[in-house]
């Protein structure tokens, strides 16, 4: 049997510079995603905008440019990097427990209760803060529906809990159309349809911080645990071999990654391929390790959302939704790892 350092096609020392690397590249993207937009601001007129707020620096710039950097830039990509960086860790932790290269955030149907409970939220007129409210609380009862489900029915409690998945994101999917059906075809039915296709317009500081609570919940254990969850990829033999409850270490798991997913969803809407994609990606550039794969799915993750965000606002003069660019280009890249590499790689 294979050990985790025999697994891992890297180095350490090599993984942690590719780390460097991809946090270097992800500061670089959220200073271009800061300086593009409708109103452009040069690299150095940003730096002095931001060390004004430390520093006594020579005003030079107009109120607009401070207006357009933290009230109205600033929230977006933070909540864009969030996003994604979850999204991104929440895919290559199912398709580690699942044992399964094709699980995504979705798989036990965390998105299928947001998108529910969101439309539900919209059909009562309920404020941004009651969508969001709604999604992430749906989201979180239909896994634990899914747990319940998995748990009672004979047979592998993993395949029950996928299956189970199905099932009940099939049935809340079905009330998110009837919502959809009685909506006002005027107001209500418009907001619903945009809202799942996903977006970040409007982004304010209090939903960066609303969505940061539970992610930290949900991030910090999967971070913890994540030399744990590699010997998940051995059998639950050698998990229990060496001192660790692989029960329990999937629930932990699984829990903590419906945490981040289902607060993700409920401040950007339905954002699909980011929690597929990106993990095969990072395995093609850093291996099978999750000591490292984590980090970097999560830099990956977040520099990805922020390119794919600002196309969304720059390419055309009306917003495209966020969830309509990540599957016209998802969809093809993932096809194209699939042929590069010679099949999809999972731990």
């Amino acid at each position: 049997m294979k050990t985790v350092e025999e697994k891992n096609t890297m180095p350490p020392n090599a993984a942690v510079k590719k780390l460097i690397w991809l946090s270097v590249v992800l500061i670089l993207i959220f200073m271009m995603s800061i300086c593009i937009g409708r109103y452009s601001i040069s690299p150095f007129e940003l730096i002095k905008v931001f060390f004004s707020k430390l520093f006594p620096v020579e005003k030079t710039w107009i109120d607009q440019v401070e207006a357009v950097v933290f009230n109205i830039r600033l929230p977006r990509i933070l909540l864009a990097i969030l996003v994604g960086s979850c999204l991104s860790l929440a895919g290559v932790s199912y398709q580690s427990v699942f044992q399964n290269p094709m699980a995504s955030p979705d798989i036990l149907g965390a998105t299928s209760g947001a998108a529910f409970g969101a439309a539900l939220a919209i059909l009562f007129g309920g404020s941004s803060i009651v969508i969001s409210g709604l999604a992430f609380g749906f989201s979180l009862l239909t896994v634990g529906i899914v747990f319940s489900i998995g748990k009672k029915a004979p047979g592998s409690p993993v395949m029950n809990l996928i299956l189970a998945g199905i099932m009940i994101g099939s049935l809340f999917t079905a009330g998110t159309s009837f919502i959809k059906l009685v909506a006002d075809p005027t107001n209500q039915l418009p907001s619903i349809t945009y809202w799942l296709m996903g977006s970040f317009s409007g982004a304010k500081h209090y939903e960066v911080l609303y969505a940061l609570v539970p992610m930290m919940i949900g991030t910090v254990p999967l971070l913890m645990l994540r030399w744990r969850v590699n010997l998940l990829t051995f059998g639950e033999e050698a998990c229990r071999s060496l001192g660790v409850n692989p029960d329990r270490l999937r629930f932990v798991v699984i829990i903590s990654s419906t945490i981040i997913t289902a607060a993700s969803v409920s401040v950007s809407g339905m954002i699909g391929w980011v929690g597929l994609v990106i993990p095969h990606l990072c395995r093609k550039i850093i291996g099978n390790d999750l000591r490292y794969l984590m980090p970097a799915c999560m830099l990956t993750g977040a520099g990805f959302m922020l390119l794919v965000d600002n196309i969304s606002r720059n390419l055309l003069e009306v917003e495209i939704p966020i969830g309509i660019l990540t599957a016209v280009i998802g969809a093809p890249f993932f096809i194209l790892l699939i042929f590069r590499g010679g099949g999809i790689e999972h731990d």
